[in-house]
Parts: C-alpha cells; sequence; structure tokens
C-alpha cells in the first residue's frame, strides 16, 4: 500500500509538469493537456486509482492550492492600472456575473436538462473564468490599448466573487430542500444576504490582518531574507484557513485582497515574492488538474451529448458576448475591445475545484443528477480553453488588437550607447522599449524621447507590468551576461525563439579566463562574430555612432565596410520590416531602397558627415 501511494504520488508530479513542458514545447493551452494527461492516467488506464483520490484530503489540499493561487495572481493587480478601465472592470464583476449566473442556469435547465436547483448551481459556478489560462493568453497575444488590463484584472477578482456567489447559493438551494426547514424563499434570501454580508466582513477582515502583519514584519526586517518567502506562505495559508473557518470560501477572497494589498504598499518590494509564488502557482496547477480529471470516471463520457455540446457553443456564441457588451454599455472601451473582451472567458481550476466538492455535499438531496455536475463542468473548461486558446490570436490580429507579425524592440539595458541604438530605431518608425533596472539610465532615455521602464527583467511579474503591444522581438544588452542569458529565458514564452537575441557582454577570450560565465548564449549573438558590450562601450566613446545608410543601386555591404575605418551592421529596413544582424542565422543581403543602420566610423580619408538623427543621437550622451 505504501508503495501504491508513493508510486501514485510520483505519477501526479511526472505527468502535471511533463504536460506544462510538452504545453510549452508545442504552445498549446496547458490545461488541455493537464486534463487529458489526468484522464488517460485516471479512468482510462488506472494508472492512478480514482478510489485513492477521494476523501476530505483532496478537497483540503485544492481549497488551500486555489487559495495560494488566487494570492499570487493578486500580487500582479496594482491599483494604478484601474485608471481608465474602473467602470469597465467594476461592471464586468457585479453586472457580468449577474448576467452570465442567469443565463448559465437557464442553458443549464433546458439545454442540458438539469433540474432548477442544480441548474441554478451550475449557473453559479460558471460565473468565474481562469486566470490560470487568462494570463498565459494574454502573454501571448500581447493585445494593444486596455483590454489586456480589464481581463487581467476581471479574470483575477471575480474567482472570489464567483466561488463565494456559488457557495452561497449551494447554502441556499441545501437550505430549501431540507426535511426541516421551513424559512420558504424569504427565510432563503434573507440566509443568502446575511451569508453575502458575512463573508465580506471575515474576507475582508482576514485579508487585512494577514496584510497588516506580513507589512511589519518585511518592513522592519524581522523576518531573514531565506525565510521571507516561506513565511509568507505562511501567513497565507494561516489567512485561509482562519477566514474559512469563519465562513466557507471566504479564505478565496482574503487571499485575493492580501495579494492586491501587497502589490500596492509601498514599504518593501514583492519581487522575491512574486517569483517564489509564480513557480509555486505552475506547480499547484499542474498537481491539481491531474488529480480532479483522475478523480472522473469513465461515465463522464456519456455526458458529452448534443445538448451539453450546444450548452457549451451557447456558452461561447451567447452568453458571454451578451454579458461583456452590456456590461460595458457606457464605458469608453473601443468596440473592437469589447469584442475581444466577449471572446476571452475561459474557465479554469476555480471551476473544477467548486465544481468537485458541490457534487459531495449534493449527493444527498439530488442523487440523480449530481454525478453529472462535474462531468459538465469539465467538458466547459476543455471547450472554453480550446476554443479561446487556440482562436485568441487571430481574433486579436482581426481586431487589430495584435500585430501578425510585430516589429518593435524590446531593449533590456538602457546604458548610453544602447539608447543611441534605441533613438535609431525610433526614429526610423519602430516601437522600442528600454527596460532597465537604473533610474538615471531611464531617466535619461525618457528626456531623449524614448519608451522606457525602470524594472527587474528577471521578475516574473515584469511581463504583466509591461505594455508590450507591437513589439516583436527581444534584445538583451546589458552588461551583465547571466542576466542577459535569463532574460533570454524569461522571455521565451512571449516572444518566438528567432526573435530573442543577446549581446555577448565579453569576448571568447574573456570568457575563456572566466570559468563562472556562460559557455553559450540563450539567445542569438547580435551583431556578428567579436561584437560584445565592452566592445561596443569603447567603440562609442570613440566617437562612432550608429548612422543610417540609404542603400543605392551600386551599394554592397562590402563596400560600405571599405568606406569606413569601423563598420558593423545592425540592423536592416526593408520597407515596414526591421531584419537584425545576428550570428547563428541568415542574415539579409541590403537591396536597392532598403535601408542599413550600422555602426560606423569615420570614412575613410575623410569625416563622415552623419545626418541630423545621427547628430541628435549623440548629443544624449
Amino acid at each position: 500500500m505504501h508503495e501504491s501511494l508513493l508510486l501514485g504520488v510520483a505519477t501526479v508530479f511526472v505527468l502535471g509538469l511533463g504536460a506544462q513542458w510538452l504545453a510549452w514545447r508545442f504552445r498549446l493551452p496547458s490545461i488541455l493537456l493537464l486534463l487529458i494527461f489526468g484522464f488517460v492516467a485516471g479512468p482510462v488506464t488506472g494508472i492512478l486509482h480514482p478510489e485513492q483520490l477521494q476523501g476530505d484530503w483532496v478537497f483540503t489540499f485544492v481549497a488551500v492550492s486555489v487559495g495560494i493561487i488566487l494570492f499570487e495572481g493578486g500580487l500582479s493587480l496594482r491599483l494604478d492600472e484601474l485608471r481608465e478601465v474602473r467602470a469597465a472592470v467594476r461592471n464586468l464583476i457585479t453586472i457580468g456575473v449577474a448576467i452570465t449566473g442567469v443565463l448559465s442556469a437557464l442553458g443549464a435547465h433546458y439545454l442540458v436538462g438539469f433540474d432548477w436547483p442544480l441548474a441554478i448551481i451550475v449557473g453559479a459556478i460558471l460565473t468565474v473564468t481562469g486566470p490560470t489560462v487568462v494570463i498565459p493568453l494574454l502573454r501571448h497575444v500581447r493585445p494593444s490599448g486596455r483590454v489586456g488590463t480589464v481581463a487581467k484584472w476581471e479574470g483575477i477578482t471575480i474567482d472570489p466573487i464567483g466561488a463565494i456567489l456559488a457557495v452561497l447559493v449551494l447554502e441556499t438551494v441545501i437550505l430549501l430542500n431540507e426535511p426541516a426547514a421551513a424559512e420558504g424563499f424569504r427565510g432563503a434570501f434573507i440566509h443568502l444576504a446575511e451569508g453575502l454580508m458575512l463573508e465580506a466582513v471575515v474576507g475582508v477582515g482576514a485579508a487585512a490582518i494577514g496584510t497588516t502583519a506580513l507589512i511589519l514584519l518585511l518592513r522592519r526586517r524581522l523576518i531573514p531574507d531565506f525565510l521571507q518567502n516561506p513565511i509568507t506562505l505562511m501567513v497565507v495559508i494561516a489567512v485561509f484557513a482562519l477566514s474559512n473557518s469563519m465562513k466557507e470560501e471566504s479564505g478565496l477572497l482574503a487571499t485575493v485582497l492580501m495579494g492586491i494589498g501587497l502589490a500596492n504598499q509601498k514599504y518593501f518590494s514583492v519581487r522575491r515574492l512574486i517569483d517564489f509564488k509564480e513557480d509555486l502557482r505552475v506547480l499547484l496547477i499542474s498537481l491539481l488538474f491531474i488529480v480532479l480529471a483522475a478523480r472522473l470516471d469513465l461515465s463522464a463520457l456519456d455526458y458529452v451529448t448534443p445538448g451539453s455540446l450546444l450548452f457549451l457553443a451557447v456558452l461561447l456564441l451567447v452568453i458571454r458576448p451578451v454579458a461583456v457588451w452590456v456590461s460595458l454599455l457606457g464605458t469608453t472601451l473601443a468596440t473592437r475591445e469589447k469584442a475581444f473582451l466577449a471572446w476571452l472567458a475561459p474557465r479554469g481550476i476555480v471551476a473544477a475545484a467548486v465544481a468537485s466538492l458541490f457534487s459531495f455535499r449534493l449527493e444527498p438531496y439530488f442523487p440523480a443528477q449530481t454525478e453529472g455536475l462535474v462531468p459538465i463542468i469539465f467538458l466547459v473548461i476543455v471547450g472554453t480553453v480550446a476554443v479561446y486558446g487556440l482562436t485568441i490570436s487571430p481574433v486579436a490580429r482581426w481586431l487589430g488588437l495584435a500585430q501578425p507579425d510585430p516589429q518593435g524592440v524590446l531593449m533590456i539595458g538602457a546604458q548610453p550607447w544602447a539608447r543611441s541604438i534605441a533613438k535609431r530605431l525610433d526614429d526610423e518608425g519602430f516601437p522600442v522599449l528600454l527596460l532597465d533596472s537604473n533610474p538615471k539610465n531611464v531617466l535619461e532615455a525618457k528626456k531623449a524621447g524614448l519608451s522606457a521602464t525602470r524594472a527587474n527583467v528577471l521578475a516574473e511579474g515584469v511581463t504583466d507590468q509591461l505594455e508590450l503591444g507591437g513589439l516583436g522581438r527581444l534584445l538583451a544588452l546589458t552588461p551583465n551576461e547571466e542576466v542577459n542569458s535569463l532574460a533570454a529565458l524569461h522571455f521565451s514564452e512571449i516572444f518566438e525563439r528567432s526573435e530573442i537575441y543577446q549581446l555577448a557582454a565579453r569576448s571568447v577570450t574573456d570568457v575563456e579566463r572566466s570559468p563562472d560565465l556562460p559557455q553559450h548564449l540563450r539567445g542569438l549573438p547580435l551583431f556578428g562574430p567579436g561584437v560584445t558590450g565592452l566592445e561596443l562601450e569603447r567603440r562609442f566613446a570613440e566617437g562612432e555612432r550608429v548612422e543610417t545608410f540609404p542603400i543605392g543601386d551600386r551599394d554592397t555591404l562590402d563596400e560600405l565596410k571599405e568606406r569606413h575605418d569601423a563598420f558593423t551592421p545592425l540592423f536592416l529596413v526593408r520597407g515596414d520590416s526591421l531584419f537584425v544582424f545576428a550570428e547563428r542565422q541568415s542574415n539579409p543581403v541590403p537591396q536597392p531602397d532598403d535601408r542599413l543602420i550600422a555602426l560606423a566610423g569615420p570614412e575613410v580619408g575623410g569625416e563622415s558627415e552623419p545626418d541630423e538623427r545621427s547628430e541628435a543621437a549623440a548629443s544624449e550622451e
């Protein structure tokens, strides 16, 4: 028995993280693979025995894990993002929730065939979306404008609201079906209102206690660095347990509010917390979906009927669009932004967890239909994740909210010579965003009219804070080779591998002398053999400048190199497209009407005369 249990635990870890890796490798929604792996390992093959995955321990593990996941989501929510979209978010998590719940209940009754009490519970469960799916989709699509902020806030805040609503509906349904209950509908309504108020009071109170405690401990440095993340996790779990013991499911609200509170306080940085919780979130999601999918029976496939598939289609094509359009009436969002949000409502781990818990509690009251609750919810999860995950990118491009081939550049490092390169690209009409942790570099970049942000490129939350619309490639240019390599890995989920470039900080000889330095680059080596950050810094200090060279009928790259004491091609502009010169790839050959951006020294036999844009780029140094 001990060996069997140990093998089962190891299998859950292997399948969960293996599915995450395969999803990353083939650019598929990870939840799809997790659910498939779990179902195959459970009821199909019996590798994971469903009977071992029953019991209170499963629901306790699921509940605590969801609380931690929502806390991590709350850490990415910054109140200053709400300035332009406050009304939209507010309406979506109130009016939108109400419309989604009512219409989903009608669909569950008339299309799936559930009795009214169970149909109402299904409607309440389906009010939640899936931040664990929404946020990765937003990172992949990188929509422009405000829709990314709206979708992120809705996805994270609606989960505790929907879960609390579902629990209150469950308690009301159970109350009305108790043989000894005599309160009737009036008593049930009063119970619902009292429960909602108690949920809010308990959740807000517990969150305030936990957030205040952590701020005091971390601000006064009463916790050593190596214990900050573990103790934060301890406090989150304690607050979740305390809140839930006082009022069921209020722990979800408490953990989200804790995350938001810590993300928006000014006393200490939460970057280390974000890094740790991101890793933990991926692990927990992997385990949860494997476990919950493995608990299903093969009979769950019996619920994939024309009625249930029609219900899924109505959710996608009718209920979500109606909820979004009604909620966003009178807001400042454009029509195309509303259309994008109307096509983004995947369900995730909270819906799966709540459905699994409710099926256990409802079985004594609705034994004939309760067993269909979990399969229907899982069908909605699989269907929405598959449809939205596979179509949201082309929909965003069709709506003009994402470019099919974005030509902008995200540059890591805003030192003087990097700013000169960025200024030249900006003058050529390509969007450029500079990212640097040095406030002076960021300030100088902004003075030069460039978009720049002060941030730690290695913090996981930075990808959620950046506006990456229109940016299609990464250039890692910092003097630190390890940071460049890690940045290349960090952004590999967002940019194509072929569009991630890294400048070697030192020459090969220097690397050989310093065995601690990485022996290879994670991104494509920038600007040709032997070009390093130290060399570029030296050449800029000696007076070389970034210039644009129009290519005529007779100009060739070799001729341009012969005209100058030093000449290194950096980029080629052809129409609206930008090409980067780098090793390990086929570099473009300049053609008539192209424009070559290069780092050039004086012309042989005379001084070169850089154009006005070159002089502007040089003046900032």
